[in-house]
C-alpha cells in the first residue's frame, strides 16, 4: 500500500467521524488513521457509540505491532481520563507511537491533557490539521462542551409565502414525503427533539425518529421536551406513549422568565446537564420566535414547500423584531432540493453590541 501524507490522513479520520454522528453523544464524535513508520496506514477507527472503543483503539488494535515508531492522526485530542474507557493517550505511549497529529484541542476539562501527557512521555504532537473541517464535522459537541448548554437547531416546514398551516388549521401536509423523511433522519442525529405544549394540543405529535414507510422506530430516540410553562400536556398526549423518553419541562421545576414562562436558558443548561449536545426547535412559531430572540438558535433548517397559501399562521412569531433593522439575518450555508421542497440550511449572525 502507497504511503499517503498526514493531511490526507486528516481527511480520512473526518469522514470517519462523521459515522458515529447521532450515536456517540454525550461523547463526541472522532476518527482516527494510524501511520506506519512508512507512512502506510495500518488502521482505522472512529467512535460508534457511547461507552464503546474510542477511536484511537479502534485503529490500534487494526494496527497491532505496526504502529510502533508510526503517526496517530486524530480529529480530536485523545482522552487522558478514566471513564467508561481508558485514556487513549496512555494507549498510544503503551504502542509506542511515536507522533500524534491533532485537528481540535478537546475542550471538556474532564477529559483534557491528552497533549502533554503525550509529550512528556516523549511523543511528538502536532496540532490545527483540517482544524476548521473536523470543527465543522463535531461541531454540536464542541459548542456545547465550550458554553454549557446544547446546540440548538430551529427546524421548520413552510410555504414560499411563509405560512405553516392553512387559514382553517390544517397543515397535513406542507412539505413532502421525502422531505418528512429528512427531518426524522434529522432527528435521528440529535439528543432531544422540543416543542412548545400549543403544538402538543394542536398536532399531538409523537416527536420520535421513525421509518415513514412502516411506522417502525429508530433504534435510538431522542429525549421528547415539552416546553409547558403551566403543565397543560394532556395524560393522553402521544408524547407519553412510552416509545421514548419524555420530560414535561414546567416553569415550576425548570424556573420561569420575567414573563412567566420556562426560562429558555435555564431549560438549555439542564438539558445538558442530562447529556444533550444536540437540540432540534420543532413546532410552534411562539417557542421559535422566543428562543430566536434570545439568541438561542445555532442553526436553521427550513423545509420549504413550492405552495401558497395567502393566509393562514406564520411559521415565526415574536422574534424581537418590529422594523426591518431588526431583522436577523441569516448566512445561508446549504440550499438542497428535497423531493419538490427545498431544504434551506441556514446559521444567525451575531448582532454587535
Amino acid at each position: 500500500m502507497a504511503s499517503v501524507s498526514v493531511d490526507e490522513a486528516m481527511r480520512r479520520a473526518i469522514e470517519l467521524a462523521a459515522r458515529g454522528l447521532g450515536a456517540t453523544s454525550p461523547n463526541p464524535v472522532v476518527g482516527c488513521v494510524l501511520l506506519d513508520a512508512d507512512g502506510e496506514v495500518v488502521g482505522e477507527g472512529f467512535h460508534a457509540y457511547a461507552g464503546g472503543p474510542h477511536a484511537e483503539i479502534v485503529a490500534l488494535a487494526q494496527a497491532g505491532t505496526r504502529a510502533r515508531g508510526g503517526t496517530a492522526v486524530v480529529t480530536l485530542e485523545p482522552c487522558d481520563h478514566t471513564g467508561r474507557t481508558g485514556p487513549c493517550s496512555h494507549a498510544l505511549i503503551a504502542a509506542g507511537v511515536s507522533r500524534v497529529v491533532i485537528a481540535v484541542p478537546d475542550p471538556n476539562p474532564v477529559a483534557s491533557g491528552g497533549a502533554a501527557t503525550l509529550r512528556a512521555a516523549g511523543v511528538q504532537v502536532a496540532l490545527g490539521v483540517r482544524t476548521q473541517e473536523a470543527e465543522a464535522g463535531n461541531v454540536a459537541w464542541l459548542t456545547s462542551m465550550r458554553r454549557g448548554w446544547p446546540y440548538v437547531i430551529w427546524k421548520y416546514a413552510a410555504t414560499l409565502d411563509g405560512r405553516s398551516a392553512a387559514a382553517d388549521g390544517t397543515s397535513m401536509w406542507i412539505t413532502s414525503e421525502a422531505a418528512r423523511i429528512d427531518v426524522h433522519a434529522l432527528r435521528g442525529t440529535v439528543d432531544a427533539v422540543l416543542a412548545g405544549v400549543s403544538t402538543v394540543l394542536t398536532d399531538d405529535p409523537r416527536l420520535t425518529a421513525r421509518n415513514l414507510r412502516d411506522g417502525t422506530l429508530a433504534i435510538r430516540q431522542p429525549l421528547r421536551v415539552v416546553v409547558d410553562s403551566s403543565g397543560r400536556t394532556p395524560a393522553d398526549a402521544r408524547v407519553r406513549d412510552g416509545a421514548a423518553r419524555t420530560w414535561i419541562a414546567t416553569a415550576a421545576e425548570v424556573g420561569a422568565g420575567p414573563d412567566g414562562r420556562v426560562d429558555l436558558a435555564a431549560l438549555l443548561a439542564e438539558l445538558h446537564h442530562r447529556g444533550v449536545r444536540a437540540a432540534l426547535l420543532e413546532g410552534g412559531p411562539t417557542l421559535a420566535g422566543a428562543f430566536l430572540a434570545a439568541g438561542l438558535v445555532d442553526r436553521i433548517v427550513g423545509y420549504v414547500a413550492p405552495k401558497l397559501l395567502g393566509a393562514g399562521p406564520a411559521a415565526l412569531l415574536g422574534a424581537g423584531v418590529s422594523t426591518i433593522a431588526d431583522a436577523i439575518d441569516l448566512e445561508i450555508t446549504d440550499v438542497t432540493r428535497i423531493g419538490p421542497d427545498l431544504r434551506i440550511t441556514a446559521l444567525p449572525r451575531k448582532r454587535e453590541g
